[in-house]
């Protein structure tokens, strides 16, 4: 696990972060960037990531820290996600990691998965509703997670990696 959390502070997915949560391997804190036109976009997720002791032949916990409006997300953070449970109802495989999950968890808000809703509401919204989804999602997107929303939160703690993403650290004070 040691030689995967350093690839991925070395070189992670584009638009995501992570790093060990008080010194510990087996829980993490990422950051996903909001995709680029959606009603995502300018908004830095926070989650948390529990890696269990059968890792990597379990799937690791993940849950929003930042409150998202989502089909796929419920309002408790729970993501549902395929890679994220085991056969035969998940698609989990060893030979997936942290960066792919990340990677996962971006490619989900750019596309949520209207046929597997964890918010039954929020999918028929989704659905037969598409603007008042879209007004909804970037209400909450920028009330929750924008830079001023988020300014006390902790960033990435690499500068570079910070500007390559994009992202802005918080100005003190």
């Amino acid at each position: 696990m040691a030689h995967e959390l350093k690839m991925l502070q070395r070189d992670p997915p584009p638009g995501v972060c992570a790093w060990p949560k008080a010194d510990r391997i087996d829980e993490l804190e990422a950051q996903v960037q909001g995709p680029k036109n959606t009603v995502y976009e300018g908004g830095i997720f926070r989650l948390s990531i529990h890696l269990p002791a059968r890792y990597p032949f379990e799937p690791p916990k993940v849950q929003f820290l930042t409150k998202v409006y989502h089909p796929n997300i419920d309002s408790g953070g729970r993501v549902c996600l395929d890679t994220l449970n085991m056969p035969p109802k998940g698609a989990w495989k060893p030979s997936l990691n942290i960066a792919a999950v990340l990677a996962s968890i971006g490619l989900l808000l750019a596309e949520p998965n209207a046929d597997d809703g964890l918010m039954t509401e929020i999918t028929d919204e989704f659905k037969h509703n598409p603007e008042l989804f879209d007004s909804k999602a970037r209400q909450m997107t920028a009330t929750h997670a924008t830079d001023q929303a988020s300014a006390s939160l902790p960033r990435c703690q690499d500068a570079d990696k910070v500007s390559r993403l994009g992202l802005k650290r918080p100005r003190p004070g």
